[in-house]
């Protein structure tokens, strides 16, 4: 169980901490004695992480498991930039209680495809901005060491400033908070050689349509799917031309069993939360991105000011 010293540090603020256990018995081991303290405390506490490990945490609760809310992080994290507004409504919920509120969430698992890891992982950075220091949640992140490389716990303890084997807790001496200035200047893969382009300006923005409606039928993706990922390229095209210098190129193509599209401009994306949280009813702000993250299954962003943006969206076959 955590120290109670270290419990005591927690209250009044945000405190993001990495988990690391072993396997199955490990995971339940570990997260028990906290969400048992949450119950006992009248603390609020959400766990997100998959349906099995739920039902396992329901078993072992027994009848306290109706003071604890659950989420399959299957359905809230499919795509990890949505995760975020997930815990930001569940604080928000909670902000009359008066009381500290606490989670469990586990985005990251060995299953996770190379890109939606790598999403995963921004998406840890991005916590540690999205919420106030002042901000009384405690987030508990598991990680298995058992089935996830070392690089994925070496990123963890970047990712995190508090670090916990279940037993003892300590501060991460690798934790890096991430440049709010500059928070997508990072290189994605490229584009394969074989991927089909077309650049695009305003007198041409309709033809991105019938690209993009061609390239996913040639790939095999649904009508209904085939729509909305048109729509999300539409938005990321008005914003390239709104903002991203009147001009850009569309690339698709299919990768493990995903079309895949990506859209590049001259523009620069500097604020770090934008498209994960819901845009005010009053700014036009962000509304664009937010709708892409909410019909695609996965979303990255390359952006700097040295080589413009690049906005990569996935869509499930």
């Amino acid at each position: 169980m955590i120290a109670t010293a270290e419990m005591g540090e927690t209250l009044g603020g945000y405190r993001h901490e990495a988990l690391l256990y072993s396997g199955g018995d490990g995971f339940a081991a570990a997260t028990l004695p906290f969400i048992r303290a949450a119950v006992a405390s009248h603390e609020p506490i959400l766990v997100a992480v998959e349906a099995p490990k739920i039902d396992l945490l329901r078993h072992d609760l027994g009848s306290i498991a109706s003071g604890v809310s659950f989420a399959d992080m299957a359905e809230i994290g499919h795509n990890p930039a949505l995760i975020i507004s997930a815990w930001s409504a569940f604080v928000s919920e909670q902000a009359d209680s008066g009381r500290p509120v606490r989670g469990i969430g586990e985005p990251v698992d060995a299953g996770r495809s190379p890109a939606a890891l790598s999403e995963c992982q921004l998406h840890e950075s991005l916590l540690n901005l999205a919420f106030a220091d002042e901000t009384s949640f405690w987030l508990l992140c598991p990680y298995d060491t058992t089935t996830l490389a070392t690089e994925v716990i070496d990123e963890a303890r970047k990712s995190h400033p508090w670090v916990s084997d279940g037993v003892a807790v300590q501060r991460s001496k690798l934790f890096k908070r991430i440049d709010p200035s500059r928070p997508f200047d990072r290189r994605l893969p490229p584009a394969p050689d074989s991927a089909a382009d077309m650049a695009f300006v305003p007198e041409t923005f309709g033809k991105v349509r019938e690209f993009v409606t061609d390239e996913a039928r040639r790939a095999g993706l649904d009508s209904e799917r085939a729509g909305a990922l048109c729509l999300a390229v539409s938005e990321l095209t008005t914003n390239s031309i709104h903002h991203g210098g009147g001009v850009g190129t569309v690339r698709a193509w299919s990768e493990d069993g995903f079309v895949v599209v990506e859209v590049a401009d001259h523009g620069e994306i500097k604020a770090p939360l934008v498209g994960r949280l819901p845009p005010s009813t009053d700014l036009e702000s962000g509304r664009g991105l937010w709708i892409v993250h909410q019909l695609c299954d996965l979303v990255q962003i390359q952006s700097s000011r040295a080589s413009g943006t690049l906005v990569r969206v996935h869509m499930r076959l």
